[in-house]
């Protein structure tokens, strides 16, 4: 199937990689379904959100554990159930990244995190109140975060 995507241009996606989000994301519950896009062919680490029916929407993600290797999602049993898995270690994260200029003003919700169930391509938006939401991204060195956020 052909999307229109705010950063690629019009793309062929199989739609067997499409997210489904039941409860869409917060502040967009009326968005479902959503495709994950590399930023760049060499790594996974930074990758777009991109709806798949509204092309001017999309989010930067970051994969959590890159910048801090101490962040622990855990899920309670509810929210495990809707994503259909045993343990939150079963799920993919990925948390969104609101990019400034300079880029070192720019800020990730690790409270919020995007949770993906990669057999199913179900996913979620989850709170997890013990991280903060605005973590300034100049405090989680790569590889090395240290728990300020």
């Amino acid at each position: 199937m052909k999307i229109q995507t705010k950063y690629f241009g019009e793309l062929r996606i199989d739609e067997n990689t499409t997210l489904h989000f039941a409860e869409g994301l917060f502040g967009f519950e009326e968005e479902k379904e959503f495709i994950l896009l590399p930023f760049s062919e060499e790594a996974d680490f930074l990758l777009c959100l991109q709806s798949v029916t509204n092309p001017y929407l999309a989010f930067t993600l970051l994969n959590p554990f890159m910048l801090m290797p101490e962040y622990r999602p855990s899920l309670p049993k509810k929210e495990l159930d809707s994503l259909q898995v045993e343990k939150s270690e079963d799920l993919c994260y990925y948390v969104l990244c609101r990019v400034e200029k300079p880029v070192s003003n720019s800020t990730v919700n690790l409270r919020c995190p995007i949770v993906i169930n990669d057999e199913t391509r179900q996913a979620r938006q989850v709170i997890l109140d013990q991280y903060e939401m605005r973590c300034p991204l100049s405090s989680l060195e790569q590889g090395k975060g240290e728990g300020l956020c």
